[in-house]
């Protein structure tokens, strides 16, 4: 149960930067709305897992899947390009997430 609210922190996160773009300064209300809901559920829902799995796991898990979402959602709403590098760079994110999570004793498994 703890990964799901950690999951459900990232996906929050993740529509909240989404709506950043469309958000323009905070000047469209709607779009500033998502955001400051987002946001504030994301970091509620974060607090949770924190309790029982070390902060800095949990940290590494949700900024690193952000990250690779977060691109992903540039590349396919916003159309905006991903080159060769950055493909690399997400791939070892995702690879390091993988091993912190599979390899490391750190993780409560």
């Amino acid at each position: 149960m703890t990964y799901l609210y950690l999951v459900v922190a990232i996906v929050c996160e993740v529509v909240a930067t989404s709506a950043l773009k469309q958000a323009d300064g905070f000047t469209r209300l709607w779009p500033s709305l998502v955001c400051i809901v987002g946001y504030s559920l994301a970091f509620y829902l974060l607090s949770i897992p924190i309790k029982t799995i070390p902060v800095g796991i949990v940290y590494a898990i949700w900024s690193g899947a952000g990250i690779v979402l977060i691109a992903a959602v540039g590349w396919f709403w916003y159309r905006q390009a991903l080159d060769m590098p950055a493909i690399i760079g997400l791939s070892l994110i995702i690879a390091g997430v993988l091993i912190v999570n599979l390899f490391s004793n750190t993780v409560g498994h």
